[in-house]
């Protein structure tokens, strides 16, 4: 039976691609975008709802599916305010995964980040490790952690600091061999391949790095 799949956070670069590769993906029958707008594509395979996702309990009838795939998060320079960032990247995975628990949503797969460590002086990393730990204690049937690493591509908005980092990753990644790989910058499009893979198969863990969701992308055409 064709499945239902629930994107949070589709307006982004990954989450964008991820729809995509989903709507033209056979195994599945719906694609359900919660967001606060509007990805502007149009596809009979595609249920777009704009909502409060501050106030994501009470649309509890849309986690009704069967995976769930959160690629939602902000940065320091769009949402310099802690509390603010914290609602974005922790609360709204946390009540997402909530929800798709009561509703009874087997598979929850969220982009994280390379480093996060609930124990972390950064207060990124450490958000993304507490978002982890979080997610992981209520015990979902199926829970599955991506970890990129810094994500190449050209997003709509501007950021003159991310950018030059990619320029740079673009002439360190061949130096990045052996256990560095790891560190090497990873394209949105793997990220999303790798996610719908993972979805779908049988894995005997739940963290995915960089490095292992570059092997795992190939496997999607």
């Amino acid at each position: 039976m064709a499945k239902t799949a629930i994107i949070i956070g589709a307006t982004g670069l990954t989450g964008n691609l991820l729809t995509n590769l989903l709507l033209k993906d056979d195994r599945y029958s719906k694609v359900r975008l919660i967001s606060r707008s509007s990805l502007g594509v149009q596809d009979s395979k595609l249920e777009e709802h704009l909502v409060d996702m501050f106030a994501l309990k009470e649309h509890s009838h849309l986690f009704l599916g069967d995976e769930l795939f959160c690629c939602i998060g902000t940065t320091k320079s769009k949402t310099p305010d802690e509390s603010l960032y914290r609602k974005i990247d922790f609360e709204i995975p946390i009540t997402a995964a909530e929800l798709c628990k009561a509703q009874g949503v087997k598979t929850f797969v969220v982009m994280s980040s390379l480093g996060a460590n609930p124990k972390s002086s950064i207060f990124y990393s450490r958000l993304k490790g507490e978002m982890e730990a979080a997610i992981t204690a209520l015990e979902l049937h199926k829970t599955i952690i991506v970890r990129p690493s810094l994500i190449s591509g050209k997003r709509e908005e501007h950021r003159s600091g991310e950018q030059f980092g990619k320029a740079m990753m673009r002439l360190i990644n061949p130096l990045l061999i052996g256990p560095l790989r790891v560190y090497r910058s990873i394209a949105p499009e793997t990220i999303a391949k790798a996610m719908i893979w993972l979805a779908n198969d049988s894995v005997d863990k739940q963290v995915f790095l960089s490095n292992e969701l570059i092997e795992l992308s190939k496997n999607v055409h």
